[in-house]
């Protein structure tokens, strides 16, 4: 009965060891590029205060992982692992996009808003991804005062 139970024990370690040893690890969900603004859009992506965030979406269009960097300058290199996603773990293609704002929501694109996406799906472990941010949304509006009126609403007068 001793050498029983010793078999038995012994057959429960091997066979977990085997299961262990065979089993498909998972792939650790790393992603990693740079992203890159056009340069006519260079001068307010680089603004004080700005935001960038990378979104890492399912098939669905669905974010599954979001990178932001706050005042950041470009090209701009970026790692997306598994601190940055939403859920738990994720194993699927993946699209990306960027987001560059002064108002720091995403989602809602607004005047002055800079984004770009890139239609390729991509999968965990990808690397040298190069987003280009090289859209934007309305007409930027500046804030600074010259002291001096429209000439053409003076004019007018």
């Amino acid at each position: 009965m001793k050498y029983f139970a010793i078999f038995i024990i012994a057959a429960a370690l091997a066979a977990g060891g085997y299961i262990v040893k065979t089993s498909k690890k998972e792939e650790p969900f790393i992603i990693s590029g740079r992203v890159e603004v056009a340069d006519r859009l260079l001068k307010q992506a680089t603004a004080a205060n700005v935001s960038c965030s990378i979104i890492a979406k399912n098939e669905a269009d669905v974010p599954v992982a979001i990178k932001r960097v706050v005042n950041p300058s470009f090209p701009m290199a970026f790692l997306i692992d598994k601190n940055d996603l939403l859920i738990d773990s994720f194993a699927g293609n993946i699209k990306l996009e960027v987001q560059i704002n002064a108002h720091g929501n995403l989602g809602v694109l607004k005047a002055g808003d800079i984004f770009g996406t890139d239609e390729e799906f991509y999968t965990a472990g990808r690397k040298d991804i190069v987003l280009i941010a090289d859209k934007m949304i309305g007409k930027p509006t500046f804030t600074a005062k010259t002291g001096r009126g429209n000439f053409f609403r003076t004019a007018a007068r």
